[in-house]
């Protein structure tokens, strides 16, 4: 689990070849991008497996060959893949994809502002693939997925329970604010450091990323968040954006 100076990556989102070079497109490509960042210090992988068309996908037939790629270009850290509504709108159809996946990621991602939400990270748990709650902080999704979130917990008895954890987004625009201090956002206080990971999209990110070192939660970066590093110039790659958040976070042992 991501933490204690080594990031998260995400190597494409939802980019594509508009965004630039440093964005991987294919299979082949993505490996290649993981192995380095991983070299460079990440310790997962998010990819966001996609058609030869470019079109994200659920499908068992588009997830199982790209995290066979990965793995056998020697990426052995977690791999994680989104359930989300840019890979399938239809939440039965979502259900029914990750039912039929037959090579399994580490940890999927389930967004709770969409419908079904609570469903599908049970049916994950139960494949035994961990599950990243994701949830934005700010912005025009309002309280509501975090209510979501937070009443699912109860029922699955904690947020440390089989292998779930937060994932929040935080906003940019007002809510970079709440980056500014030491403590986490008002939504996210009382649940454990450790079962949480901080990340945000371009201008947020790297506000995002000092927040969770400050508060020792885990962090995120990657092309898929920012392609710009803290300095402003243009990323080359993943690993350089890695490099980069590896400077800004607490290495294990450092004082707090």
């Amino acid at each position: 689990m991501s933490g204690a100076g080594r990031p998260a990556v995400s190597l494409n989102g939802s980019r594509g070849a508009a965004d630039g070079p440093a964005v991987p497109l294919s299979p082949e490509d993505l490996a290649e991008s993981a192995v380095r960042a991983v070299a460079a210090g990440a310790d997962e992988v998010l990819v966001h497996p996609r058609t030869p068309c470019g079109r994200e996908s659920l499908s068992p037939r588009v997830v199982g060959p790209v995290l066979e790629v990965l793995r056998g270009a020697g990426v052995g850290v977690p791999l994680a893949v989104p359930a989300s509504i840019g890979a399938e709108p239809d939440p039965a159809q979502r259900l029914a994809r990750v039912r039929a996946w037959t090579v399994l990621p580490d940890r999927a991602l389930v967004h709770f502002a969409e419908p079904g939400a609570a469903e599908l990270a049970r049916a994950l748990l139960e494949r035994g693939v961990a599950v990243d709650a994701v949830v934005a902080l700010g912005g025009p999704a309002g309280p509501k997925a975090l209510e979501r979130l937070r009443s699912w917990l109860v029922r699955e008895r904690g947020v440390g329970r089989a292998g779930v954890r937060v994932v929040a987004e935080v906003a940019a625009g007002p809510a970079d604010e709440q980056t500014t201090g030491p403590a986490l956002p008002a939504g996210l206080r009382g649940l454990p450091p450790q079962a949480l990971l901080l990340f945000g999209r371009d201008g947020a990110s790297w506000p995002a990323l000092r927040l969770a070192g400050r508060c020792g939660t885990a962090a995120r970066t990657g092309v898929g968040d920012v392609l710009r590093l803290p300095d402003g110039r243009p990323a080359r790659s993943n690993a350089e954006l890695v490099a980069a958040a590896r400077e800004l976070l607490p290495r294990a042992g450092d004082p707090a």
